[in-house]
C-alpha cells in the first residue's frame, strides 16, 4: 500500500472517530472486500489496505503515534508483510464468525439416492400389486456396526490432534495473536483413530449388502412413472439418514387393449350382418365381460363408451372409460351360397353415387 495513505480516510472515518465507529467501519468494508466475497480485481489490495489502517486505529498506543507523526514510514514495522491470506482468512472468519471445516465434515449428511427399473405387467398396473425387487446398497457394517472398529473395541482419541481433529498454529500478525487451523493429517478430520480395524469391513464402518423390498404399487400406475420409498437408500453419514431409492416403471403392453391415461380402447371386429341389422354382443372387459348394443345401420369406425369401465385414476377419483372402436369386417372369401345370397342383396341395394366433378 502506498504509504502516504490517511488511515482515517481508508477506513472513510473523521479524524475523531471512536473506536466503536472505527470497528463499525472495519468491518462492513472488510466484508465488501474480503476475497471470498469480491473476486473483482484490486479487491485483495484493498482488503490488505483495510486490515493494515484498522491494525494502526484501532490500537490506542499506535493510533496516538499515528496522529503524532503522520504517515508510517515502513508497512512492515506492524509485520503486515509476514502474514499469508490463509491467516487473513482465519482472522475474517474469527472476527465475523463462521463454521469450522472439522464442523462440516462431521455434520449429519444423508445417504446416497439409488435408482430401480420394476417392469409390470398390463394388469398390475391398472389393478396395483405388491412387487419384491432386488437392491444393492450401502449398509453400516453389521459386525461394527459402523463404528469401523473390531467388535469389543473402539476407536481411540487421535494422539496428534487431542481428538480435535485440527491442528492448531499460533501465529503473530498486525492483529496480535491468532490461531490457524488446519486438518490433522494423521485422522484426516475424524478426532478419532482405529487401531484394530473390523476384519469385515476393513475399518470403513460400511458394507455393500443386497437387499429384498417389497413395494406396494396402487392401482392406476403408467409407463415412465416414478416412485420413492424413503430411507431405503445408502446409509447416511455421521448420523445422518439414509437416501431414498427412486422406481421407473415400465409396462408391458395388452394382447388386445390400449391404454392412454385412464382410459382403454379396444377394436370390436363384428361382419356385415351385424352392422347392417344390429345385434347385442358381448365384450370383453378390465373386469369380465360386458354387453354392448350395436344398433342397426352402424358403420365402420363407430365409437361406444362404456363409462367408468378404464383404469383407476392415479392421483384423483372413479375410471375411465373403455372405448370400443367399431371395425366391420369384409369377409376375403365366400362359398357359393353365401355369394348367391351376396348378388341378390346387391340387387336390392342402391347404387352408391360418386360425386360429380365440375370442369374447371
Amino acid at each position: 500500500m502506498p504509504n502516504n495513505r490517511d488511515y482515517y480516510e481508508i477506513l472513510g472515518v473523521p479524524r475523531n472517530a471512536s473506536d466503536e465507529e472505527i470497528k463499525r467501519a472495519f468491518r462492513k468494508l472488510a466484508f465488501k472486500y474480503h476475497p471470498d466475497h469480491n473476486n473483482e480485481s484490486g479487491a485483495e489490495e484493498k482488503f490488505k489496505e483495510l486490515n493494515e489502517a484498522y491494525e494502526v486505529l484501532s490500537d490506542a498506543r499506535k493510533r496516538a503515534s499515528y496522529d503524532r507523526y503522520g504517515n508510517v514510514a515502513t508497512a512492515d514495522w506492524f509485520g503486515f508483510e509476514d502474514v499469508g491470506f490463509g491467516g487473513l482468512g482465519d482472522i475474517f472468519d474469527a472476527f465475523f464468525g463462521g463454521t469450522t471445516a472439522r464442523a462440516q465434515r462431521r455434520s449429519p449428511k444423508k445417504g446416497t439416492d439409488l435408482r430401480a427399473n420394476l417392469t409390470l405387467s398390463f394388469e398390475e398396473a391398472v389393478f396395483g400389486t405388491d412387487k419384491q425387487f432386488e437392491v444393492s446398497r450401502i449398509e453400516n457394517c453389521s459386525a461394527c456396526q459402523g463404528l469401523g472398529s473390531q467388535p469389543g473395541t473402539n476407536p481411540q482419541k487421535c494422539p496428534n490432534c487431542n481428538g480435535n481433529g485440527e491442528i492448531r498454529r499460533t501465529q503473530q500478525s498486525l492483529f496480535g495473536r491468532f490461531v490457524h487451523t488446519a486438518t490433522c493429517p494423521h485422522c484426516k478430520g475424524e478426532g478419532t483413530v482405529i487401531n484394530n480395524p473390523c476384519r469385515k469391513c476393513k475399518g470403513s464402518g460400511k458394507e455393500r449388502i443386497k437387499r429384498k423390498l417389497t413395494v406396494t404399487i396402487p392401482p392406476g400406475i403408467d409407463e415412465g412413472h416414478q416412485m420413492r420409498l424413503g430411507n431405503e437408500g445408502d446409509a447416511g453419514i455421521y448420523g445422518g439418514s439414509p437416501g431414498d431409492i427412486y422406481i421407473n416403471f415400465s409396462v408391458k403392453p395388452h394382447k388386445f387393449f390400449v391404454r392412454k391415461d385412464s382410459d382403454i380402447f379396444y377394436e370390436l371386429p363384428i361382419n356385415f350382418a351385424q352392422a347392417a341389422l344390429g345385434d347385442d354382443l358381448e365384450v370383453p372387459t378390465l373386469e369380465g365381460k360386458a354387453t354392448l348394443k350395436i344398433p342397426p345401420g352402424t358403420q365402420n369406425g363407430k365409437v361406444f363408451h362404456l363409462k367408468g369401465k378404464g383404469i383407476p385414476r392415479l392421483h384423483g377419483r372413479g375410471k375411465g372409460d373403455q372405448i370400443v372402436i367399431i371395425n366391420v369386417i369384409t369377409p376375403q372369401s365366400m362359398d357359393a351360397n353365401q355369394r348367391r345370397l351376396f348378388e341378390e342383396l346387391a340387387k336390392t341395394l342402391p347404387a352408391a353415387k360418386t360425386p360429380e366433378v365440375e370442369d374447371g
